[in-house]
């Protein structure tokens, strides 16, 4: 069977340019139109009140200087005051509208992004480092916000602003303004040099920034092994490896910005020479008064400060293009697991879910994590390796039958169990419920039906309530009463505020045992149809593990159960076992019938119970 297109829709993405990408932000400003029609209208009226100071220094310098009327300098210098006022006004206001108007973009645009990872199936969040999903949602974010409400706007007011100069310095004296525009040729070359250029290093500094992040959430997380196996110095060395690529690749970056903003800071002082010369010599053969002189070196000081923040503009622009390319390279990913359009509520398909489970056929490969290829021979292609785990998998759960999937390690068990929680959907064969193909069903419906308790116990920073409602949001204090005494988790009642008790993050101030019972309860409070136990009560002692089971049994004589069995001991809650190996179901049985008939299966339990302090299982 071909695996190489087993996990293709994790991959596929609609591919924008990065400007296009940039763009897609603009929908998140549609509720603030009003704010932004004002934002545009006072920046107009700040490069008019601007721009018009230069004029009334011609007017000043022509009229009453050159009159020698000093009395009627005084209304020129009230309209000057004026408009000074007008223009720092408008500043703060407008200054005040983006900001508000950025946070509230830069919300929206973090919820979509944390709303599709919630959609997102399982398999992309196994391939995509944490770090990186962690700086796109945090810096990332916040660099396309800084632009949009801020370098966006001041790029169209530079934008106008030289446009504005260039049209008065035509009106001024056309051939004076022609020596002016033909320094914006260099210019543009500048920055299309500074594009391609800049837009690599700040890619390759952002993908490293989220590489460091990862390596220090790991090394947060992995804390106690670092410090019980002394590896501080390892776990250092590892990190201050990230840090000095991040460092090295800024540095670039610094090197890149500061060349351009210097070169472009050298564009107004040449074009200032050349003015003041040629104006010079036009003002002594009467083309142009020295009013208008004045007028036009002062607009050719005011191309002084656009240029010089068109640099930083750009550079802002950059990051944030390839910030939003960042961003939208999650966004558009298509889920695998999601509902066809033509599926429906397991309810409306069946008339009642009856817990009945057929693998036919299945076939499941993992894909690599996208980061991991090897290389040819000839090392020129890469290809992905791909890992094929089931090789059709035949197996039927009749409801109300609980059944123990039992192998080696590797061989499958909690692949089956995540398939049928589709977790993951099979590369070939089907999955049925009740008759009815898992895809034809909608993700929603078929999970609301199922209870899962993973082998690694994944407890949120929250109340003990709270991790328990995750199973069943409605819940009342009854249903978690008789949850936890399913689970033997009496431990709750002892906890500082029980119920309430915060119990950290990961439930790291609580027992491995503890966490166990806890996720147990979780999967078991809602009564659902289908309970999947990933060897849930692993961290268990062996008394506490039998309280556990004989509690346990009353429930699952009702519904339908799949145990992923990794001890022995397990399997006394199992009607029934299926034995995998090589990816296929090779026997199935009761406990009994596969000890006496199966030499493959004793072996298996053989090996595991060596590690049991209870061997009577085998007896």
């Amino acid at each position: 069977m071909d695996t190489s297109t087993a996990d293709s829709r994790s991959s596929t993405r609609v591919r924008h340019p990065a400007s296009a990408n940039l763009r897609r932000v603009a929908p998140y400003f549609a509720p603030h139109r009003g704010k932004m029609w004002f934002v545009a209208l006072s920046a107009m009226v700040s490069i008019a009140a601007a721009l018009a100071t230069p004029l009334i220094a011609k007017a000043v310098i022509d009229g009453p200087i050159a009159d020698g009327d000093k009395a009627a300098i005084v209304p020129w210098v009230v309209l000057s005051v004026g408009l000074a006022f007008v223009e720092t006004g408008l500043a703060r206001f407008r200054r005040v509208f983006l900001a508000a108007t950025a946070m509230d973009v830069e919300t929206h645009l973090r919820n979509e992004l944390y709303r599709h990872l919630q959609r997102l199936d399982v398999g992309f969040h196994d391939r995509w480092q944490s770090g990186q999903l962690l700086s796109r949602a945090t810096s990332d974010i916040a660099t396309i916000r800084r632009f949009s409400a801020f370098g966006a706007v001041f790029l169209l007011i530079i934008s106008l602003e030289v446009l504005g100069i260039f049209a008065l310095l035509v009106n001024l004296y056309w051939p004076l303004a022609l020596v002016a525009a033909a320094f914006s040729v260099p210019v543009l070359v500048l920055c299309t040099r500074f594009e391609h250029e800049y837009t690599a290093v700040v890619r390759r500094i952002q993908d490293e920034l989220g590489d460091m992040t990862t390596e220090i959430e790991e090394a947060a997380k992995g804390i106690g092994v670092i410090k019980s196996f002394g590896r501080a110095r390892f776990a250092f060395t590892r990190y201050d490896g990230h840090v000095q690529r991040v460092h090295a690749s800024q540095m670039e970056r610094i090197g890149i910005h500061t060349k351009f903003v210097w070169l472009l800071a050298i564009v107004p002082n040449l074009i200032l020479t050349a003015t003041l010369l040629a104006g010079v010599l036009a003002v002594g053969s009467g083309a142009i008064t020295l009013g208008g002189l004045f007028a036009f070196v002062s607009y050719v000081l005011i191309l002084v400060f656009p240029l010089e923040a068109l640099g930083w503009i750009l550079a802002m622009a950059q990051e944030a293009m390839t910030a939003a390319d960042r961003v939208y390279e999650v966004i558009d990913t298509e889920p695998v697991i999601d509902d066809s359009p033509d599926a429906v509520d397991v309810d409306e398909a069946t008339g009642g879910v009856s817990g009945s489970v057929r693998f036919e056929n299945v076939h499941f490969a993992y894909p690599p994590p996208e980061s991991v290829l090897v290389t040819g021979p000839d090392r020129q292609t890469d290809r992905p390796v791909t890992r094929s785990v089931l090789g059709g998998v035949d197996l039927v759960v009749e409801p109300g039958e609980t059944l123990a999937l039992v192998g080696a390690t590797g061989s499958g068990k909690t692949t089956i169990a995540t398939l049928l929680a589709r977790l993951h959907d099979p590369t070939a064969g089907r999955i049925t419920l009740d008759g009815h193909d898992l895809r034809d069903l909608t993700v929603t419906s078929v999970r609301r039906h199922i209870g899962f308790a993973f082998e690694e116990a994944t407890l949120f920073s929250a109340s003990v309530r709270e991790n328990l409602r995750i199973g069943k949001p409605g819940c009342t204090d009854a249903d978690i009463a008789g949850a936890l005494r399913i689970a033997h988790a009496d431990f709750v009642a002892d906890l500082p505020w029980g119920l309430d008790t915060r119990i950290g993050e990961q439930g790291m101030n609580l027992s491995g045992g503890q966490r166990q019972r806890l996720a147990l309860a979780r999967a078991v409070i809602a009564k659902p149809t289908i309970l999947i136990l990933d060897d849930p009560l692993s961290a268990l002692d062996v008394h506490t593990e039998a309280l556990v089971e004989a509690a346990l049994r009353p429930m699952l004589a009702t519904r339908t159960a799949l145990v992923v069995v990794h001890r022995p001991s397990t399997i006394a809650l199992a009607d029934r076992a299926a034995l995998l190996d090589g990816g296929r179901i090779v026997a199935t049985g009761t406990h009994t019938e596969l000890l006496a008939t199966e030499p493959r299966y004793r072996a298996i339990l053989a090996q595991t119970s060596e590690h049991e302090s209870d061997e009577g299982i085998l007896a």
